[in-house]
């Protein structure tokens, strides 16, 4: 069980808090490449890590990320010119480059020298996997490169990623993106609770109840969930939990499909960013449908935001009977489901009164690795993962093997890529 103090610690992510300062060490996704479509287009908020920013691509398309307080008098760069390789405040027209830096000061005298002293503050960007990414953290401990994820990687065509907003801390999306007990029941049928029926004979539904196995790893964690298939054999879902926040959701044994995953991008202590990706290493994302890929995707939104129109505000339009006849939530969409239970257990749940059992072992392991790392950063320690973006090109596994054989070595080669 967690106290308070711990709580507080493992959540809170703004400037000069312990785990703000581990996850500022990292490239993390701040939005979409398609939303900064063209130079000089109109820029775009983003809040992350509790700081306001305005986002722009400047003429030669590069990406801007500043401060959204302009450094004059904290109009917001929101309303800015994006021109001629700068965003300009349209409270008094200083204008600011990529770096930060002032280049144009037009109120004060042309002979003063006042604009070279005025910056804003201006975080590094990058581009990859149709995402643009934002370095927080000290200059000196910047990353060459951004997370070798295999989606990042492969041609557009072969991809889709997508931003929803969820309302709840960043832990509570991971604690449940790791939590492979939950499937057997918030997403299953009505019909998977019935004996005699096909849908009780699934992988998932014959052990309710599955034996948690956690390895560390050079990238986080290696979670292995253990369920009873047969006398002789065991069905194993492998989950790799990447630091600071991301997953790779197993699939059933021996199927071709695009594999999906998710990232909890804290927005500040009370919201994040459920950052879905889904891919296929090798063909088109077209060949599996009009919605290929994760259903968080394809969550309506309210128009001209990442906000989804299910919600705690209409109980994310639960169909009580859907749920006496079908489905264990009456919740629908898989997405949706996760949000509601992360989110109505309150922006913060108080983790001190929660009661953890033998199911919540990979969530107990989770939680102790962000804290020392956290510890340790703070007593000049530098997180291995964040200086070595290789380690991330992952997939999740899932598959039967022969009992007591370790998962470990058989996943090896399908969770490593090119291992």
């Amino acid at each position: 069980m967690l106290t308070q103090e711990h709580n507080d610690f493992l959540t809170g992510v703004g400037p000069g808090t312990p785990m703000g300062n581990l996850l500022r060490r990292f490239w993390m996704p701040a939005l979409l490449s398609e939303d900064l479509p063209e130079p000089d287009c109109a820029p775009k908020r983003v809040r992350l890590l509790s700081e306001d920013m305005v986002a722009f691509r400047d003429s030669s398309g590069q990406v801007g990320l500043v401060a959204n307080a302009c450094p004059h008098r904290g109009a917001s760069m929101f309303f800015g010119r994006n021109e001629e390789d700068g965003l300009r405040c349209v409270y008094h027209g200083w204008k600011f480059d990529l770096a930060g830096t002032c280049t144009d000061m037009p109120n004060e005298p042309a002979e003063s020298n006042f604009k070279h002293k005025i910056r804003i503050t201006a975080y590094p960007t990058a581009e990859a996997g149709g995402t643009i990414w934002a370095y927080m953290g000290p200059r000196e401990h910047q990353p060459a490169e951004v997370p070798q994820f295999e989606w990042t990687r492969v041609p557009e065509a072969q991809r889709v990623v997508s931003f929803c907003l969820q309302d709840c801390n960043w832990v509570q999306g991971v604690e449940g993106g790791i939590d492979s007990s939950h499937v057997s029941f918030l997403h299953s049928t009505v019909d998977s609770h019935r004996k005699n029926t096909a849908a009780a004979t699934s992988l998932m539904a014959i052990d309710k109840a599955p034996e948690f196995r956690v390895a560390s790893t050079d990238f986080g964690l290696l979670i292995g969930a253990r369920r009873k298939a047969s006398d002789t054999q065991d069905y194993w879902r492998v989950t790799p939990f990447s630091l600071p926040f991301y997953t790779v959701i197993p699939m059933m044994p021996n199927q071709d499909l695009p594999y999906s995953g998710h990232g909890w991008v804290p927005i500040d202590d009370e919201q994040c960013w459920l950052f879905t990706y889904s891919w296929h290493p090798t063909r088109p994302l077209s060949d599996f449908g009009d919605k290929p890929g994760h259903n968080a995707h394809y969550v309506a939104k309210f128009p001209g935001t990442n906000n989804p129109v299910p919600n705690k505000d209409n109980d994310y339009q639960i169909d009580r009977d859907i749920q006496r006849t079908k489905t264990f939530s009456g919740i629908e969409l898989i997405s949706t489901q996760d949000r509601a239970i992360q989110e109505t257990m309150g922006h913060v749940y108080d983790r001190t009164r929660e009661h953890l059992g033998s199911a919540d072992t990979a969530i107990i392991m989770m939680r102790r690795l962000l804290m020392n790392l956290a510890r340790d950063l703070d007593k000049g320690g530098t997180p291995y993962a964040a200086t070595h973006n290789d380690i991330f090109t992952l997939r999740s596994a899932g598959f039967l093997l022969d009992s007591g054989k370790s998962f470990v070595e058989a996943c090896q080669p399908m969770v490593r890529v090119g291992s």
